[in-house]
């Protein structure tokens, strides 16, 4: 899809996609300032730029939501979406916010981005954040003993391997020091993923796409991991879902599993796909669709996403101690 158009076109959508994003960012961000449904106006402290890995750049940085009462508190950790290329945990506010108002002591976590930082940077350093919150929650007033791990898109992506990485004994650096830590995650939350890096092609064929989306679509795939259209082993751990939908067997149990998506997304294919790859594996695993479209859940303010809040945390408090 993206030869049959040429550079040029190509450098204009990019630099077009590019303003759109900035002026959502910027949105965001003053929504997270704001809004009436900000944390900190519902009894939530939230404390900022806490480094999770050495050095402790922008990038590695999270800020920890935590809620009213006395813990311990249950601990989720939110990785943010955003194509593997924008946002980072303060546009990301509300999704970590809703956590938090649940009881749950959440850690909202940025990391570092394509096309500066291809796979695995991504993945490196949600499994570094991870890690940091099952050896420091204690000191926050979190129980980690059985996290809940959500995020959307991107973070849906990373969220999955993560979970392989924690039930599946695996070869990649980032995925042992997941693997040594035993975080036994209890929930994923893994909403409106794009979950195969290979073949973005395939999206196309199962429902029709305006032109401009699917070069968005294949603009993730080029960014994220260069050489997509021909995988090496090396690079499995990009596209989590065909790797469970081929594994064997896992070495520790898989958490259930709620993935939530908009009836209009275009990358919809992906999560509906999840629940049986999981259950073939002895997962509880489910999807549910709602009204709208990518990242659907994050207008708080729609019927919808308040629906698929409210859902999302039924299925947690019903599996997370199961």
């Amino acid at each position: 899809m993206t030869a049959s158009i040429s550079g040029w076109q190509r450098t204009k959508l990019w630099a077009y996609e590019h303003m759109v994003i900035g002026s959502l960012e910027t949105t965001m961000r003053l929504a997270g300032r704001w809004s009436k449904e900000r944390a900190e106006r519902h009894d939530v402290t939230i404390t900022r730029n806490i480094p999770y890995r050495e050095g402790g750049g922008w990038d590695h940085q999270l800020d920890i939501y935590q809620p009213a009462g006395d813990g311990p508190h249950p601990v989720a950790v939110y990785i943010h979406g955003g194509g593997f290329q924008f946002f980072d945990r303060n546009t990301h506010w509300m999704m970590a916010g809703a956590l938090a108002r649940a009881g749950f002591l959440t850690f909202n976590i940025s990391y570092r981005c394509a096309p500066q930082h291809p796979y695995p940077a991504a993945a490196e350093d949600a499994a570094a954040a991870c890690v940091w919150v099952q050896q420091n929650a204690a000191q926050y007033g979190g129980d980690a003993s059985r996290p809940v791990w959500a995020g959307e898109s991107a973070g849906a992506n990373l969220v999955l391997a993560l979970t392989i990485a924690s039930c599946y004994e695996r070869p990649e650096p980032w995925a042992q020091t997941v693997w040594a830590t035993n975080p036994n995650p209890a929930v994923i939350l893994p909403a409106c993923g794009y979950l195969e890096i290979t073949r973005p092609e395939r999206h196309q064929a199962e429902r029709t796409i305006p032109g401009w989306m699917q070069g968005r679509i294949y603009r993730v795939s080029d960014v994220y991991l260069f050489d997509y259209a021909a995988p090496s082993p090396e690079h499995a751990m990009a596209s989590p879902l065909t790797l469970l939908e081929t594994a064997g067997p896992p070495d520790r149990p898989l958490p259930a599993c709620l993935a939530v998506v908009g009836e209009d997304d275009p990358v919809q294919g992906d999560t509906l796909r999840l629940p049986a790859a999981l259950q073939r594996l002895g997962a509880v695993a489910e999807s549910k669709v709602y009204e709208g479209h990518h990242a659907f859940h994050a207008l708080w303010w729609k019927e919808a996403a308040q629906q698929a809040w409210a859902d999302q945390l039924v299925f947690i408090e019903e599996h997370r101690t199961a």
